[in-house]
């Protein structure tokens, strides 16, 4: 089965004329993808990056989190020499976790939405 559709195709391929361009009309939207990608998602993916690390670094005790699993906290503790992290989720529950495992600082956010506010009431 596959021999015959091999001859087939091959049967095909002689029929029809060449192309002039060759596969190049193939080969033009890889390298519109290709720009796409370092153009578009690459330099947003960097950005993103670089505010996640900046909000990990700028951490503080008694910040309301909330983790990657979903967990709503307060830090209690953070080392600067190790990637670790507490966070106070009840009154005795405390998880020791790495900093990446933070998704976002909701005081960092709400003091910035609050700053928000007032630039445009001043205005």
């Amino acid at each position: 089965m596959l021999e015959a559709f091999v001859i087939f195709a091959q049967e095909e391929a002689k029929k029809q004329p060449s192309d002039p361009f060759g596969s190049a009309f193939l080969f033009f939207p890889l390298v519109i993808l290709a720009l796409y990608f370092f153009i578009v998602i690459l330099p947003g993916k960097r950005r993103q990056e670089k505010e996640r690390m900046a909000m990990v670094t700028n951490l503080k005790k008694n910040d309301e989190v909330i983790t990657v699993a979903g967990i709503y906290g307060t830090v209690v503790s953070f080392s600067d020499t190790k990637d670790e992290v507490v966070v106070k989720v009840d009154d005795g529950t405390r998880l020791r976790m790495t900093k990446n495992s933070i998704l976002r600082n909701l005081t960092r956010e709400e003091e910035a939405v609050k700053a928000q506010k007032d630039t445009k009431e001043q205005k």
